[in-house]
């Protein structure tokens, strides 16, 4: 059944107005009919609204609600995924999973050893396809809200925005004691927001490693193999998700 968001404005009692690109994604590409189901969320909470299409305007899609299915597609804790900027479009992919994964935000960090480098002009530009790679990857894995991505931040300012967060990590080539990882996982709990540092392309440098130390954010190892960027991301999410999955 396709997916749609919708603004928690656009849901009045039993009728439910879809507006925007979705329009033309329904009636040219999708090829729905009068009287088919679709499912539709607001994004700022976990009900999913059964409803079927009542008519097709110009510029809007109305649909008639059917039922209302309480029990979202949530991970039962926040998982926040700060990204060391990789090259070329590995963000997109990293994203894209990350999405699929659980990931509850999404924040680009430009680490020292990052080989991109974002004027503000291009930062903009990244961070909307970057949104809107979210909104359709939460689409197909029917989540229950779109996971945003942040703004670019430095080492620094993503080390500071992770101060509440009960649970951060960020692993770590030097790091040791494959079992510490294990019982820190194991260990997670429902409702505990948690938080992983990616580096880019060559890792953190020892001075941003510190820096995120010192702030109380935990070295861990993910093996004796050095992985990919895109590839730690996804082995931390997967981990995160196996404990914390109902």
């Amino acid at each position: 059944m396709y997916s749609f968001f919708v603004d928690p404005s656009q849901i009045q009692g039993n009728t439910i107005i879809i507006t925007g690109n979705d329009v033309k994604h329904i009636k040219n590409v999708l090829r729905m009919k009068v009287g088919e189901e679709l499912s539709v969320r607001s994004g700022v909470d976990e009900r999913e609204y059964r409803c079927g299409i009542e008519a097709m305007e110009e510029e809007q899609i109305v649909c008639r609600l059917r039922f209302v299915k309480e029990e979202g597609m949530e991970l039962p804790s926040k998982v926040y995924l700060f990204q060391g900027l990789p090259k070329a479009d590995k963000m997109e992919l990293i994203i894209q999973k990350a999405v699929e994964l659980g990931v509850h935000e999404i924040i680009p960090v430009s680490a020292k050893r990052a080989v991109v480098k974002l004027d503000e002009k291009k930062a903009k530009a990244k961070r909307e396809r970057w949104q809107a790679i979210a909104e359709s990857a939460a689409k197909q894995s029917k989540r229950s809200i779109v996971p945003q991505v942040k703004e670019v931040m430095t080492m620094k300012e993503a080390v500071r925005y992770a101060a509440d967060i009960e649970v951060r990590l960020i692993p770590y080539e030097l790091a040791e004691g494959m079992q510490k990882t294990k019982d820190i996982i194991s260990s997670l709990k429902k409702e505990q927001s948690v938080a992983i540092f990616i580096g880019p392309e060559g890792g953190f440098e020892e001075s941003e490693i510190g820096e995120a130390v010192e702030s109380g954010i935990v070295p861990v190892t993910l093996g004796k193999r050095i992985l990919r960027t895109e590839t730690a991301g996804f082995t931390v999410l997967a981990w995160i998700m196996y404990q914390l999955e109902e």
